[in-house]
Order: structure tokens, then C-alpha cells, then sequence
């Protein structure tokens, strides 16, 4: 089966109708275009995961990791993609042990958490850096929900300094902001 963003988006749609979870979808899929780009990989392919990545969610938030990986598997996408989707969350007894599988999992909270920070700044995505959004990691009472040992575990496991990879987020967030705007979409 040939993996299209416009399958990736239908199949999407077809179990998330919460604003907020597409947000944070397609703030993963430009994450992981970005580190498709970092590895030298399809960044089809790697988007599609990003923005496939949590479609069970919604409707199976204990099991979503299983869950995701059975119905993409049914849906005939390949076996790694599935596997990366599945171990993207602790959740699962799945190892990550390809580049797609540790940057999904390293990007799933750390995007999300990027675009929290530009959320709270006037100048939103523009001129936001790492040193502010490391500084914002420090504060415990911001996005409380995040697990900081798990972004500092997600870059470890890429073997990537987690400042070089907030920095290779926030390229690729912006950059995919911009495309998004242009389709009248916002990930803020």
C-alpha cells in the first residue's frame, strides 16, 4: 500500500473529531518530517506516522499504542510503521529499536510542548528558541501534564542533546506552520 498524507488524514478523521488531539497530531507530523530530515528518511513516511501516531486515543486512551498499531495494521500499513506507532508510548511491550520508532516517541510530548510555550509569547513560533523553551522545562508549574524525564529520555534514546533537538522542533514546526497557514489551518 502506498502511504499519502491524504489517506494518513482520512483514516485520521476517521476516530479523532477533537481539535486539540489534531493539533497536537499535526504538530507531531511536522516534528517527524523534521527528523526524517534529520536521518536522511521519507518524510512521507515519517509525517504520516507523526500524524497517525495517537488515532486511537481518543477512544482507547489506556490502550492506544496497542490499539493504533491493530487498526493501522488492518488498514495495510507496513509492520514498522505500525511497531513505531505502538512503542511511541510506554504503554505497549513494544522496543523502539528504529530511528522512526525513538524520534516518535521522542517528539510525541516535546512538540506538544513547544507549541505550549508559543502559545503563551506574543510572538508565538517567531523568535522562540531552546534556551526559552528549556527554561520553561524547568518551571514544574507549566504544562504539568509533560514528563520532563521522558523529553530528556526521548533525546537520550535518539543519542541527540536535547537542546539540538528542541532546536530541530522548532525549525520544523515553524516550517510546517507556514504550510499549514497556507491551507488555512493553525497549530495555534
Amino acid at each position: 500500500m502506498e502511504i499519502t498524507r491524504e489517506k494518513a488524514l482520512t483514516d485520521l478523521t476517521e476516530y479523532v473529531d477533537s481539535e486539540s488531539l489534531m493539533k497536537h497530531s499535526l504538530a507531531v507530523e511536522a516534528a517527524m518530517i523534521k527528523m526524517a530530515k534529520v536521518f536522511n528518511e521519507d518524510e512521507n513516511i515519517w509525517g504520516c506516522c507523526g500524524l497517525l501516531h495517537d488515532i486511537a486515543f481518543q477512544k482507547y486512551p489506556e490502550s492506544h499504542g496497542e490499539t493504533g498499531y491493530d487498526i493501522l495494521l488492518k488498514k495495510g500499513y507496513d509492520a514498522e510503521f505500525c511497531k513505531a506507532v505502538k512503542a511511541h508510548c510506554d504503554l505497549t511491550s513494544e522496543n523502539r529499536i528504529t530511528n522512526m520508532s525513538k524520534s516518535l516517541s521522542a517528539v510525541d510530548q516535546l512538540a506538544s510542548f513547544i507549541i505550549a510555550c508559543a502559545l503563551v509569547r506574543p510572538e508565538k513560533l517567531a523568535g522562540l528558541t531552546s534556551k526559552s523553551v528549556k527554561k520553561k522545562i524547568k518551571d514544574k508549574a507549566f504544562a504539568r501534564a509533560v514528563d520532563r524525564d521522558e523529553l530528556q529520555k526521548g533525546a537520550d534514546e535518539l543519542s541527540i542533546d536535547l537542546t539540538v533537538l528542541i532546536d530541530y522542533l522548532i525549525d520544523g514546526i515553524i516550517e510546517r506552520e507556514n504550510y499549514l497557514n497556507s491551507l488555512e489551518i493553525s497549530l495555534l
